[in-house]
């Protein structure tokens, strides 16, 4: 998972020490692909553990359990990535508030003419060495979007707008306030579209000659992929920006590709109902725009795309789901690149009819989605022959999944709201799927009345330890008071067996979970809880964050 800190000295035990241990066995980072790390914010590397909540990162040392430093990160929401000795913080803000006002922040807001409310993106590398500090710092006039990393190669992804303001003007018709804006918009140079950037005080700007342009307009953002090599141990740089005329709000990183994708579902007055992609290569150390296309319908989350064997399934929802005569269904596509387009294979459509998607899992050649208005269809799709998805079984159940996780044997886990049969929610349920056969079948379920998971919509929340077969799901719950805790079960073959709970009473609401060598660690907002990995429940011990 992931790092950083400022030191505190614990017990003579003091970060540097933390570098010349082995580390035990962990869990990382629950994320899309194996290979294809995502940020969060808890992470580890088996020997530390650090946190990024609230202003301050921590780190705690796994094996003492024990607090070893902090580092105050200021205003703004923060993230990280691991890898070594190193972490990358990212931090999104608006404008820049008083905890950014630097030499190379002010610089930033000079060379951009940024203004209040302005979205920038601050990233940070951190030496965790020795007492944690800060080593390089990168700040963008540009909205975070997400980061993916590969073998210690960071490639993070922020969205500008152009800083162009047209005035209101009272006496003008329409048509003569659309020439003037016409004509604002062909005097302003490139310094209005090109987002600016500095790195440890010298200020650049996206170069014209970096930006690529899709054949069909996408609106007027531009997305930047910067480049920050963690491994190779060396200062920031100008994270070689690469930058698309587009929008974007969903990343998917595959390895080898990085996608992003935009949802159109509306341009001013005309419905589109569209989804844009852009496919970059990543195998070098600069990302290449390679090609981009479109599917009908908008996209859940990066979970509707999945790339396999050359092919990018997507699966979306086109329609009204909604209303008294809802006009929804769903749809798989299959794409393949050719040349710089991205083009259409294959589609399987009319899944879930006046219902839209809750949850998605491309699993090779196997495709599971999940849909949802009074009950639950999970669709069992067939990707063999991309040219021709089929439809190879569905299991119609009260409630959905809105996140899904894969076992071994032909299972799926999945983590939702259970519901009546009329479609309203009744509290958090955790079910185990068999996916093996023709037809989806429900072989158990736990319910939780009146309780939602942080799971549901961040799959960074969810832990499945397959050492011990365990899964560890944070709840919270409302029924005549406030419950919280996070609930932890043995997966067996058939049935889901619940073998302990970290509650309110150790810890706030929890967030994250890992596992470390035999121990169970459950991060809430304010406080870390150890507890043994064999018997979950009672704590070993609580570092305070």
């Amino acid at each position: 998972m992931g790092d950083s800190g400022g030191q505190r000295d614990a017990g003579g035990r003091g970060p540097q020490a933390l570098s010349d241990k082995a580390a035990p066995a962990y869990s990382g980072t629950n994320t899309h692909e194996a290979g294809v790390d995502e940020p969060d914010i808890v992470k580890t590397d088996g020997r530390r553990i650090v946190t990024v909540l609230g202003e301050t990162l921590r780190v705690i040392d796994a094996a003492s359990r024990q607090a070893t430093g902090s580092l105050h990160l200021g205003p703004g929401s923060h993230q990280l990535l691991l890898q070594g000795d190193r972490a990358l913080v990212l931090t999104a803000g608006w404008g820049l508030p008083a905890g950014w006002d630097l030499p190379a922040a002010r610089g930033l807001a000079d060379s951009a003419r940024m203004r209040p409310g302005m979205s920038a993106t601050r990233v940070r590398q951190v030496d965790l060495t020795g007492a944690p500090k800060v080593t390089g710092s990168y700040e963008i006039g540009a909205e975070l979007t997400d980061s993916r990393m590969v073998g210690g190669v960071v490639r993070v992804v922020v969205t500008s707008h152009p800083l162009i303001e047209f005035p209101w003007r009272d006496k003008l018709t329409d048509s003569e306030r659309i020439a003037a804006n016409r004509k604002l918009i062909d005097q302003a140079p490139l310094e209005k579209w090109l987002p600016a950037y500095t790195s440890d005080g010298v200020a650049g700007r996206l170069d014209c000659g970096d930006v690529s342009r899709p054949d069909r307009f996408s609106g007027t953002a531009t997305v930047t992929v910067l480049s920050f090599d963690l491994a190779a141990g060396r200062a920031l740089g100008d994270g070689a920006p690469v930058g698309v005329l587009a929008d974007a709000n969903t990343v998917y990183g595959s390895g080898p590709h990085l996608y992003l994708a935009h949802d159109e579902r509306w341009r001013g007055d005309q419905a589109l109902g569209r989804t844009e992609l852009y496919m970059f290569d990543v195998t070098g150390p600069r990302p290449v725009f390679a090609a981009s296309g479109s599917v009908p319908g908008w996209l859940l989350n990066q979970y509707s795309l999945s790339e396999h064997d050359g092919v990018l399934r997507a699966a979306t929802t086109t329609g009204q789901p909604w209303g008294s005569q809802p006009s929804s269904e769903s749809t798989v596509y299959t794409l393949r690149r050719d040349g710089g387009q991205l083009r259409q294979l294959g589609k399987l459509g009319g899944l879930g009819k006046g219902e839209r998607i809750y949850a998605v899992r491309f699993l090779g050649p196997a495709g599971y989605v999940v849909t949802f208005r009074q009950t639950d269809p999970l669709y069992a799709v067939d990707l063999r022959d991309p040219a021709r998805p089929r439809l190879t079984g569905e299991l119609k159940i009260p409630g959905f999944s809105s996140y899904l996780h894969p076992l071994d044997g032909g299972r799926l886990l999945g983590v939702g709201q259970d519901a009546t049969e009329q479609g309203r929610t009744t509290g958090l349920q955790v079910s185990l799927f068999d996916v093996g056969g023709s037809d989806p079948k429900r072989l158990d379920q736990q319910k939780i009345a009146h309780g939602w998971s942080e799971a549901e919509h961040d799959p960074h929340a969810f832990l499945y330890w397959p050492d011990t077969r365990m899964l560890v799901v944070p709840y919270m719950a409302y029924d005549g008071g406030q419950r919280a805790g996070a609930l932890v079960y043995r997966v067996g073959s058939d049935r889901l067996e619940k073998i302990g709970e970290v509650s309110r009473a150790e810890l706030s609401y929890p967030r994250r979970s890992l596992v470390v060598g035999d121990t169970l660690w459950v991060v809430g907002d304010t406080v870390a809880v150890a507890t043994p990995l064999a018997a979950p429940g009672p704590a070993l011990a609580r570092v305070l964050l």
